[in-house]
Parts: C-alpha cells; structure tokens; sequence
C-alpha cells in the first residue's frame, strides 16, 4: 500500500500545484541556456545537486521526525532568493491543502495552524510522506525526481521540446538522482542526532538571481 501512496505523491497530476512552476527553466530558456536537450540536461543536473539535494534532505529529515519549525528556519536559510522563498511556501500551502484531503492527519492539521501561508514545500512533503505511511526515502525520491522533472516538462512548453527527449533527459539522471537521494537520507538521518544545521547548504547563485529577474516579468507563463 505505501508503494501505491508513492505512486500518488510522486504523479504529476496530484493537484500540489508545480505544474505551474517552472523550477527556474523560463528565465534559463530567456536567457539562452537552454536551447535543447543537451543543455537542459546540464540545467537539470545542476539543479539536481544544489536545490534537488536541499529540497530532498529537508524532507528525509521531516519524514524522519525532525521539528517542521526548525526544518522550515532551515530551508529559509537555505533559500536566498525572496522569490523562491515565496514560491516554496505557495507550494507548500497547496501541498498542504491536497494532502490533507488526501492522506488526514494531525501533523499535517497542526502545520497547517502554524504556517497559515504555508511551510516550505520539502518540510510539507516529508510530512505528507509520513502521512502516507511512506519512508524518508521515498520523500527524498519525490523531492529529488521533482527538481528535474520540473524543469523538464517545463522546457516541453517553452521550447516545444520533443516530450522523447525530455524524457530521455530525465532517464540518464536516473542514476545521480538515486546517489543524490542516498545523500539526502543520510544528512537526513545525521540531522536527526546533531540537529538542521548539519543539512546540505548546497546553492546555485544563478537560479537564485534569475528567479528574482523571474519574479519582476511583467508576462510569463510559470509562477516560477
């Protein structure tokens, strides 16, 4: 059963709102560092092993018990860019919304009360993991898969990239985004006896610029 749950957190089509959310890729295809396959694979990649693994520890760390106030601290720390601040509580107040319909449950209630306007969406999907009776890694694999698959589809729209080649984008990162998830688990597990601060604080100083420039556009297509 928790396998099935996994399934259902991880689809694309779970109403969580990162359709909406281009992780960074419209002010990359803007500014010609994607322009097909090859360097949407590069992007994905980075992006994989800077927000991805962040994004994937603080979940691991949430499944695994750690306080969300403090997990929350943790990701605003890591999160230079008030735009991306704003947009990871967005998807955390829509995260929070559809898990509670869909998996109930007085972590999730009591979240919900203490973020009004939303925790930062890895601490709300680790808590929605444990919700679904789901493991760190398992949170740390949506959390993972979530920062290529993003950009990925987004490049489909942007680009009217072939969806084969996105696809294949996403397959040959198969690989870094199982090592990255091993990472994730293990600072995960390390922050639940020495506490947040020993969380990865791994940055892209270029997606946190350009989601600022994002965030001034006057027309867009993604929030984000």
């Amino acid at each position: 059963m928790a396998r099935a749950a996994l399934l259902v957190l991880a689809d694309g089509r779970f109403p969580a709102g990162g359709h909406a959310h281009s992780g960074g890729a419209e002010a990359a295809v803007r500014a010609g560092r994607i322009t097909g396959a090859a360097n949407l694979e590069d992007f994905c990649r980075g992006r994989l092993h800077t927000a991805g693994l962040v994004a994937a520890s603080i979940a691991a760390a949430a499944v695994l018990g750690l306080d969300p106030g403090e997990l929350d601290a943790a990701a605003d720390a890591r999160t230079p860019s008030p735009a991306l601040r704003g947009a990871a509580r967005r998807l955390g107040r829509q995260l929070t919304r559809a898990a509670r319909a869909t998996w109930p449950s007085a972590e999730l209630d009591a979240l919900a009360g203490e973020f009004p306007k939303g925790a930062h969406q890895p601490v709300v999907l680790g808590l929605t993991a444990r919700a679904a009776g789901l493991g760190a890694d398992d949170a740390a694999y949506c959390a993972a898969y979530e920062s290529v698959s993003g950009p990925a589809t987004a490049a489909v729209r942007l680009l009217s990239l072939d969806p084969f080649d996105a696809a294949g984008v996403l397959a040959r990162l198969a690989g870094e985004v199982d090592r990255v998830v091993d990472q994730a688990v293990e600072a995960g597990r390390r922050a639940s006896v020495d506490g947040v601060d020993v969380l990865p604080a791994a940055s892209g100083p270029v997606l946190e610029v350009s989601a600022e420039a994002h965030a001034a556009w006057a027309v867009r297509l993604f929030a984000s």
